[in-house]
């Protein structure tokens, strides 16, 4: 019988193939996470669009 890879082996995979953050992803999910079952996610976007921003941020002093 094959083994199937976990949950975060795969997408770890699809973070190298598609060149993407393994660590920003899972900060998103996280955060996803954490206001699920909150019955107001006021503030979800939000949270979600600082760490997409913090990405973009640490990627443009990088190439200063």
């Amino acid at each position: 019988m094959a083994t199937t890879p976990t949950d975060k082996e795969l997408l770890h995979e699809l973070c190298m193939q598609y060149d993407v953050s393994y660590e920003k992803i899972e900060k998103l999910l996280a955060t996803v996470k954490e206001y699920q079952f909150k019955d107001r996610r006021t503030g979800v976007y939000e949270a979600l669009k600082e760490i997409i921003k913090s990405d973009i941020k640490s990627a443009s002093h990088e190439v200063q």
